[in-house]
């Protein structure tokens, strides 16, 4: 294997890490390389192709160099060149290092077994140069097609290129006439700009920064008041000699003759997006309601506490704690929900913006800030790789400019099953995402669009579109079988390489042992990749730093950084049998990253590996924005991306620390049973925070601005003091004195330590780590992020035409400090997971991480798209789900008893803000009071006794006021959230069953951590597999027994056992109490209808009932026996009523 070096010390992060070139020989020893010798490195790799080795001979000869001092004969490649050489070899290279270990590229010479065809892939070979003694790679275009600089096609290398031009007269070597062009620039496909090119725009929008917008200087009003304009890419750096053209001249451009930009002289300015308000005549009722039903409350629990029942003191004063607790948490539930409203995007004028060709933008280059995404996986027995890859095809499939889009897959597992799934899925990439390009495909999912139950063909226009569906069809078959065969393929490989190093290793020992007795050799297992190496990560036999909680950071580019200009394809191309005519078929960047995992340290589970991502991420691509999906939930709707955008980009977008996206599920049964649709807290809750400071994060479907995620407060930062503060606002704007000199990302990025002075960019390493590549990329991130400033009204905005300019190419040095920043030292002693990052320290990390950037004054807005943005999968057996529900609770009570608990919230965060964050601590604690409540109307049968004295007129109007009230709220709620009268039940009902069993078990788990320091796991025992393989819903009549069961089955059985006892007391009794029967038995019904889909679950399928049931209708079989002898025990006496005792 070939390997490159880097040697960062740990804990120093000074410069750039220095980067060396190596090869290993079969000796196992490593020889260095110079810099200048990359494309040698590159040309002898191709060596390697068929066999997976060199020969012995050859490999040492190639394992020494000569190094030549620099002449005027011997020049080192052109930078520009060599950048792209470099990058090449980064991308076909797996990076690996962590703590205390060498970070080595190893050159993948195959990361599949199969052939990768597209260029921008792992592992993609191109042609050799033909030229005598030289095996170096032919110089390729960004479709991976050979540049040939002379009409012959005579294959040559870059550097024999070089040679011939200098050296030879420009002649060709293979039909010996001069070259037409002689530069590099000048070939097809020519060479790039070089780094520092690149970035020049970007560093002098950065000096446009320093003078804008601060007290010397106005950057909005020098635009639109002034003839100032902006050159290409950057502001302020208007050309030379061209003050009349309309091409970025300092008189032309976007000034117009009245001293203002002439494209808005010629069009008014439109917002990306709109509030829409609900109807006055829907939400001023459900206001009104509101407080009516507050003052019944008040007036019942009231006349409650004043009217005791004097013959059950204990059961009026359950009751009365119970009501007074409900009360409290309605009101907590309810006041958040006081400012519900819908919001609308329009990408039209998204469009509009940011990719039509402008004065400052002429080629109409995408001006859209980068977008990196984030998949994260575990396990790939639990979370199955073909569903993951889906996820990624989608992704890759998106409506958004491909050199803008970055994927990232974290492999917390470390699993090869993992990684060459990703290939697999880069491979298929090749033809899939053309092919939605092309024929505007949704959803861009393939196993989801081809379960469609609808007619595909309808609305396509082109008329090869059956055929490339047929043809597409075909491959993605092949495609899940080779990714359903890869466990299979893997072990097999393993086995195979395996047998030959033990058949080495006894060869060898046999050598050296002559005629001695030989003992069996003994070799670890190991798990092998498809280019003939070890798998730096998990193996699947485990063995010192190769198991789960023990292995190396690696990162491998899947897919290297696309051009940035559009590659259109063609008819029938290697690679791709489709006709793809001028449809773009550039890929975006997909990257593999499993951070390294040591024992010892709190890998801190997924809070932690989105960390790793947010760094590595911040190294090599440092998009402004983030979003963050769960392996099973993909791009439902391709333009996603684009809405969440409208609202970043819109005026004061620049204060939205993040932009949720509704959560949708499918496989889930028609009637829901177990509400797992969740379509009230979504629709409803949600909705109504989105009239605040915002939603709260759910941990999927985040668009994220980074630099909120790094701890910064928002640029205009807002105090809200009193109660009222979200009816009636008294605003108080938190001042921040900054000297005139100060730079403008420096006066942006502030935190709450650094309100009143400047911040010093030399606590960032205490904050960020050590990393000067991260830290330096914080201010770049802040500044892409802003919205355009083409409006007098938008403040902190960003000059039109500064993202056009091409990302940077990638390096070794740059990927080499992403593995430095995923090892599992680097957040020693700095803040991550504290307050930077997502935060560590609760199960629910993601309300945490929401929490934290509304209490530094950040705001968050709801995106419901018109077609789901995202679509998951979610539990829909009852066992799956009661744990589920159980993690969130008992992350919400170790939120309520942490400094993250809303009572201890700044005054930037609203008060009805602060009142629904409270409620998500508070909901699982009414559990206590729900059981409790449950249990009443059977406690009241059982003694023959009520909560109220009697039944009178008061009480019962009471009772049909509140209940009355409670069922026009939920219609009107309907009504302003487009939800149903079924889903509106159905949470009603799982909120009791949840109550009863979840949420108990998580407020018991959560009091014996904070009080005893004691942790209790509620695990799953052996489950029965479906019989039913074709049912789509198989899961749904599992019977998976878990603890968490018992308190509601507890709850059915007295109720209805105590409603037996009630009617049989009330019929024998010689003075029938048919009141206070009626109480009790309407308030266990009122239970057992919301019991009702929990104990359907019980029964399994239809016809197929468990044994556990019939256990349990024996056992009330029994109860019920034994209560009617106690009841009415044999006597002589046959009178109704006669000698009735209770036991």
């Amino acid at each position: 294997g070939r390997a490159a070096q880097a040697r960062p010390a740990p804990g120093a992060g000074g410069d750039r890490p220095m980067v060396t070139f190596a090869r290993r020989t079969h000796s196992g020893r490593y020889v260095s390389y110079s810099r200048d010798d990359l494309d040698s490195e590159l040309a002898n790799s191709e060596l390697a192709g068929g066999g997976g080795g060199f020969s012995p001979d050859r490999e040492e000869f190639l394992s020494y160099h000569v190094h030549i001092p620099v002449t005027p004969d011997n020049q080192p490649m052109d930078p520009a060149i060599s950048a792209r050489v470099e990058e090449q070899y980064v991308s076909n290279s797996l990076f690996t290092g962590g703590f205390n270990s060498v970070t080595r590229a190893h050159l993948m010479d195959k990361v599949i077994d199969s052939e990768a065809s597209h260029p921008q892939m792992a592992g993609s070979k191109g042609s050799s140069c033909a030229v005598n003694g030289c095996d170096g790679k032919v110089m390729s275009d960004e479709r991976g097609q050979d540049i040939l600089p002379c009409e012959c096609d005579f294959k040559i290398c870059a550097e024999c290129f070089g040679d011939a031009v200098k050296n030879a007269g420009a002649l060709c070597p293979g039909c010996k006439e001069p070259y037409k062009a002689t530069e590099m620039e000048d070939l097809p496909g020519g060479a790039p700009a070089s780094r520092m090119e690149r970035r020049l725009s970007i560093v002098r929008s950065q000096k446009a920064m320093t003078r804008s917008q601060t007290g010397d200087w106005d950057h909005n009003r020098w635009l639109f008041e002034t003839k100032g304009t902006y050159g290409y890419g950057n502001a302020i750096w208007p050309k030379e000699n061209d003050a009349d053209n309309g091409n970025g001249g300092s008189g032309g451009g976007l000034g117009g003759t009245d001293g203002q930009p002439a494209e808005f002289t010629s069009k008014p300015w439109r917002p990306l997006t709109r509030k829409l308000k609900i109807p006055a005549g829907i939400l001023s009722p459900y206001r009104l309601l509101v407080l009516i039903r507050l003052a019944v409350l008040g007036l019942f629990l009231t006349w409650r506490i004043k009217h005791k029942n004097e013959d059950a003191m204990w059961l009026w004063g359950m009751s009365v704690v119970c009501e007074l607790w409900f009360g409290f948490s309605w009101i907590l539930d309810q006041l958040p929900k006081l400012c519900p409203v819908n919001r609308a995007t329009d990408l039209a004028v998204l469009k509009d913006k940011f990719e039509t060709p402008t004065p400052s933008n002429p080629n109409g280059r995408s001006d859209l800030p980068g977008l990196d995404i984030y998949v994260s996986t575990a396990d790939p027995e639990k979370e199955p790789p073909l569903t993951t890859a889906n996820t990624i095809l989608s992704i890759l499939a998106a409506d958004y400019p491909v050199e803008k889009l970055s994927c990232y897959v974290s492999d917390d597992g470390g699993a090869l099953l993992t990684f060459e799934a990703m290939a697999e899925a880069a491979s298929f990439a090749n033809m899939w995402v053309p092919f939605c390009r092309k024929h505007g495909i949704e959803p861009r999912n393939p196993e989801s669009y081809f379960s469609l139950k609808r007619d595909p063909y309808k609305n396509k226009v082109r008329s090869d579109f059956v055929k490339d569906r047929r043809r597409i069809k075909r491959e993605y078959d092949e495609f899940k079988v080779r990714i359903n065969g890869l466990p299979d393929s893997i072990r097999r490989r393993s086995d195979a390489y395996h047998a030959r190093e033990e058949i080495k290793a006894m060869k060898r020992q046999r050598e050296a042992a002559l005629d001695d007795a030989v003992e069996t050799v003994k070799i670890a297992k190991a798990t092998w990749m498809a280019d003939g190496t070890h798998w730096p990560g998990t193996w699947i036999q485990p063995s010192a730093e190769h198991t789960r909680g023990d292995h190396a950071g690696i990162i491998q580019v899947m897919l290297k950084p696309p051009s940035d200009d559009p590659l259109y394809g063609g008819d029938g191309e290697e690679g791709r049998p489709l006709d793809f005519t001028d449809i773009d078929i550039r890929l975006p960047m997909l990257v593999y990253v499993s951070r390294e995992k040591r024992p010892g340290y709190d890998h801190n589970k997924k809070a932690g590996a989105m960390n790793a991502l947010v760094r590595s991420s911040a190294v090599m691509s440092n998009g402004p924005f983030i979003l963050n999906l769960d392996c099973d939930h993909y791009v439902y709707n391709s333009q996603a991306f684009r809405e969440g955008m409208c609202f970043m980009m819109d005026r004061g977008g620049d204060r939205i620390a993040y932009v949720q996206f509704p959560q949708r599920f499918e496989g889930i049964d028609p009637s829901d049973r177990y509400a797992n649709h969740n379509t009230v807290f979504f629709d409803v809750n949600m909705r109504a925070l989105d009239g605040l400071m915002g939603p709260v994060y759910v941990g999927t479907g985040c668009l994220f601005r980074r630099v909120a995620l790094y701890g910064f407060d928002p640029p205009r930062s807002t105090e809200h003091g009193g109660c009222c503060s979200c009816c009636f606002p008294k605003k108080r704007k938190i001042k921040s004195t900054v000297s005139s000199g100060t730079s403008e990302e420096t006066r942006a990025l502030r935190m709450a330590d650094f309100d009143d002075e400047e911040m010093n960019m030399s606590t960032f390493p205490k904050r960020f780590g050590n990393s000067n590549f991260l830290i330096n990329s914080i201010p770049i991130a802040e500044f892409q992020g802003r919205p355009l400033a083409d409006h007098p009204g938008v403040k902190n905005g960003r000059p039109p035409g500064a993202l056009t300019v091409p990302r940077d190419l990638l390096d070794a040095s740059t990927v080499a400090e992403a593995i430095s920043v995923i090892s599992c030292w680097y957040e020693d002693k700095t803040e991550w997971g504290q307050r930077v990052g997502w935060i560590y320290g609760s199960v629910t990390e993601d309300v945490v991480t929401g929490y934290r950037m509304h209490n530094r004054g950040w705001k968050s807005v709801y995106c419901v798209t018109k077609r789901d943005a995202f679509r998951g999968t979610a539990p829909i057996n009852l066992t799956d789900r009661l744990h589920q529900v159980l993690r969130w609770a008992t992350g919400s009570v170790e939120i309520f008893f942490s400094r993250n608990n809303a009572l201890l919230a700044s005054r930037r965060m609203k008060c009805l803000q602060r009142i629904a964050y409270l409620n998500v601590g508070i909901y699982p604690f009414t559990s206590i009071f729900l059981i409790v409540y449950c249990f009443l109307p059977a406690l009241s049968l059982f003694s023959g006794q009520f909560i109220v004295k009697e039944l009178d007129v008061t009480f019962l109007t009471y009772l049909l006021v509140i209940t009355l009230t409670l069922c026009m709220l939920a219609v009107l709620e309907i009504k302003w959230s487009g939800i149903n009268l079924e889903e509106w039940w159905r949470n009603e009902q799982f909120w009791l069953i949840g109550g009863t069993s979840a949420h108990l078990a998580a407020v018991l788990q959560g009091l014996l951590k904070v009080i005893a320091g004691i942790e209790i796991s509620f695990t799953l025992t052996s489950k029965s597999g479906a019989d039913d393989e074709n049912d789509e819903y198989a899961d749904l009549y599992i019977v998976k027994w878990t603890s968490l069961m018992i308190p509601p089955i507890v709850i059915m059985m007295v109720n209805l056992i105590a409603i037996a006892v009630g009617f049989s007391r009330t019929i024998y009794s010689e003075i029938p109490q048919w009141s206070k029967l009626l109480g009790g038995v309407f308030f266990s019904f009122w239970v057992l209808a919301h019991l009702y889909p929990f104990a359907k679950g019980l029964m399994g399928r239809r016809g197929r009932t468990p044994t556990i049931v019939f256990v349990w209708s024996g056992l009330l079989a029994i109860t019920i026996s034994l209560l009617w002898v106690a009841i009415n025990p044999p006597s002589q006496n046959s009178q109704i009523g006669g000698s009735f005792q209770f036991p």
